[in-house]
């Protein structure tokens, strides 16, 4: 099993960022996880994104496994990352949460770089969590999703788009089931 300082673990937000009440920001200040800055959160063109976490792959010591935690737009950057990049193979497991359908007409004028969904399964072990009432994606287009990328789906009920509007707090639930995904992907 890796110790703590073998594992890093990468914060992806959303579009527009997580403030400090959402759980993403909670859980970097609690667990010393890193977030994956952005050059334009409010203008999100996923070639930039896509660079910001490949560099972000690289800075990361060969001898750290690597875990990705994305919220919203952040699940989307990690499908496109994968299904380019050479190092897939560094990542170790993804946590995706609230993945937003980017192809409906609203979305396809506001993120028109984002199109279309990368649907190719993901080269590491994922878990998609999703809600009964995010307004940004249906239950049945997440889990569709899941499918496409191989990642086990949770419906988590009725959390709308699971985040600070939410209000989860340090959202234990979710961190356990992050652990859950680290130690059933660990290796000695």
């Amino acid at each position: 099993m890796h110790t703590a300082s073998a594992l890093q673990v990468l914060v992806l937000p959303g579009w527009q960022n997580s403030g400090p009440d959402h759980w993403q920001s909670r859980w970097e200040a609690l667990y010393g996880y890193q977030r994956v800055e952005q050059h334009d959160w409010q203008r999100p063109k996923s070639g930039d994104w896509n660079i910001q976490l490949e560099e972000a792959i690289l800075a990361t010591p060969e001898t750290q496994a690597i875990v990705l935690v994305a919220h919203s737009l952040g699940c989307q950057l990690v499908a496109r990352w994968a299904s380019h990049s050479q190092h897939g193979h560094r990542v170790q497991a993804a946590l995706l949460v609230a993945p937003p359908d980017v192809e409906t007409e609203h979305n396809r004028h506001l993120l028109p770089s984002w199109q279309p969904i990368a649907l190719q399964r993901l080269p590491f072990a994922s878990v998609v969590l999703a809600s009964t009432n995010d307004p940004f994606c249906s239950l049945a287009r997440a889990h569709s999703m899941a499918m496409h990328w191989g990642a086990q789906f949770e419906d988590l009920g009725a959390l709308g788009h699971i985040n600070s509007d939410s209000g989860l707090g340090d959202w234990a639930a979710g961190h356990q089931v992050l652990q859950r995904l680290i130690a059933q992907t660990s290796t000695d």
